[in-house]
């Protein structure tokens, strides 16, 4: 159900602040040289290109220094692509030209949607794509500019992607604390709700999701009896613990949940928190199974845990799940774009770029509240842009005020969508204001024109445009946690040793069981019901929690 609250509450994200910094950073210095040089045009496209570090925000430095290398050629090719496209097409002087940007627009929304969601990137993601290839599209650049451009793009994404691996020289072990902390503060919200409430159930589904990821994270799987208590490393002990803990959660609730979220919360603290650079870290948490205290170094990632990630991150699901969600995508920001071509609006790529925005989103639920937020944030970002333009800053000034609102854009975006909103408002159009100096006035009532335009287009291109496959994803989600069952259930018969291994056995299991949730959650919030008994549902969760806690205790 949409709520205000819901939408403009905030959440706790670890590590953002630090983020920020390097994502100013990733933008500033490529392009202020750049444009002290005399050339700020070209140091949008720098901009553009430092977008890479947006990506892979939360992964280990050896998975993220693969992701950010795949991204950053995609948003070169996006430049590069978009600025061949407008000297060919030249879409300013209107015509047969303008249409064909609007046409590439749109299917390069819908590629960006469909890869960022088979890849699992979160964030803005596809939208950020599509914006630096719309903007170079829709600039007036001569055969000359095209290279020039390009390696701009190049050099901010390459910066982009070292600055985003720097951190490996002085905390390389960041990452894995960080996806410990959240595991364990998942299991603290989950030790806090009630059982067998619906709050409960999405609790546990995302520290579920959480511990998994940790694992993935970390380099390995869950252990199994024989392998308990006897693992090294501070955060991998961590994670056993979470693991138990929220195993035998499913059925024998800790006896004092709030001393044990505290504790948990503690133990939050001490891992995302760094004293002297390289603290030694000392957990002890208290629990029916008694203390654990550990301090030791951690394991080293492997192909155990990239089988882990790669399970968590949808490698079960089928790909034409995310064929709807690109095919939204591809109708609103095509009906937005030529709507806006056809009206006569300045700048009618942002219609494009709002509906994109909005209909970056799991389902209809989703895209209405991402309608509201985008509205709330737009009009406020506006204001901001506003008061900008009205002290008439040079080049050098407009870079910098760009820069300062990546910063702000990256710290609250994360929190909260609108606040985010509020923030790439103005830095979008301040950009295009760099990249093709227009009248101030005419600029801003193009923006908030084109954004309205292209936000209700969004909203209503997800109400028309039925995903009926999510209802289709439920039933293969409940079908792949029942084989997966079946298979542990056959696991734990067997001799050790016999048959397959029993963590890839309980891996395979528990991501079955995320992704079950993750689908019933995705079909809940679209028109088309998916038709299967929630009773079956929650029989298939407990059944599968039953046989994690007979993998973890023997059995």
């Amino acid at each position: 159900m949409l709520s205000l609250r819901g939408a403009l509450g905030l959440t706790r994200v670890d590590g953002a602040l630090l983020f920020a910094v390097r994502a100013a950073l990733a933008m500033a210095l490529p392009a202020l040289p750049i444009a002290l040089a005399g050339r700020p045009g070209t140091a949008v496209y720098a901009m553009l290109g430092a977008f890479t570090t947006t990506f892979g925000r939360n992964l280990a430095y050896r998975r993220r220094a693969r992701v950010l290398a795949l991204v950053a050629l995609a948003m070169t090719a996006a430049v590069g692509g978009g600025s061949a496209l407008a000297v060919w097409a030249d879409p300013r002087s209107g015509g047969w030209g303008a249409a064909v940007v609007v046409a590439a627009t749109a299917l390069v929304a819908g590629a960006a949607k469909f890869a960022c969601d088979a890849a699992r990137l979160s964030g803005l993601g596809a939208v950020l794509l599509l914006f630096s290839f719309a903007v170079a599209a829709n600039s007036t650049p001569t055969w000359a500019d095209v290279l020039p451009q390009t390696t701009a793009a190049a050099v901010g994404a390459a910066t982009a992607w070292a600055l985003s691996l720097a951190g490996r020289l002085w905390h390389p072990d960041r990452p894995q604390r960080l996806a410990v902390a959240a595991a364990l503060r998942a299991l603290a919200d989950l030790v806090e709700t009630a059982p067998g409430t619906a709050a409960h159930t999405r609790a546990r589904h995302r520290a579920t999701a959480a511990v998994l990821g940790a694992y993935g994270t970390l380099g390995t799987e869950p252990p199994t009896a024989g392998e308990r208590g006897v693992r090294g490393g501070v955060p991998l002990r961590l994670t056993d613990l979470s693991w138990s803990l929220l195993i035998r959660s499913a059925h024998r609730p800790p006896g004092d949940p709030a001393a044990l979220a505290v504790r948990l919360r503690s133990q939050v603290r001490l891992l995302t928190t760094r004293r002297g650079g390289a603290p030694v870290l000392l957990a002890r948490l208290s629990v029916s199974a008694g203390p654990v205290t550990v301090r030791a170094p951690l394991p080293p990632a492997g192909a155990v845990g990239r089988r882990t990630a790669e399970l968590l991150g949808g490698h079960t699901r089928r790909l034409g799940v995310f064929a709807v969600p690109a095919l939204r995508m591809t109708l609103g920001t095509g009906v937005a774009g030529a709507l806006a071509l056809a009206l006569g609006l300045g700048h009618g790529y942002w219609a494009a770029i709002a509906a994109a925005a909005v209909l970056h989103s799991v389902n209809v639920r989703t895209t209405a509240q991402r309608a509201l937020q985008r509205t709330l944030g737009t009009l406020a970002g506006l204001g901001i842009a506003v008061a900008v333009l009205a002290t008439g800053p040079g080049p050098v000034a407009l870079v910098l005020v760009i820069v300062l609102l990546e910063f702000l854009l990256e710290y609250f975006v994360v929190r909260n969508y609108a606040l985010g909103v509020v923030f790439v408002t103005p830095l979008a159009l301040l950009m295009s204001e760099l990249a093709t100096p227009a009248a101030a006035e005419g600029l801003v009532l193009d923006r908030g024109l084109g954004s309205l335009l292209g936000i209700a287009l969004g909203l209503l291109c997800a109400l028309v445009v039925v995903h009926d496959r999510a209802a289709v994803r439920v039933e293969h989600a409940l079908s792949a946690c029942t084989e997966a069952a079946e298979a542990a259930e056959r696991s734990l018969r067997e001799r050790p040793g016999t048959g397959p291994g029993r963590p890839a056995v309980q891996v395979r299991l528990a991501a079955a069981l995320v992704e079950l949730r993750e689908a019933e959650d995705a079909a809940a919030g679209e028109l088309w019901e998916a038709g299967v008994d929630p009773a079956v549902l929650a029989a298939g969760e407990q059944r599968a929690y039953l046989l994690l806690d007979r993998f973890l205790h023997g059995g």
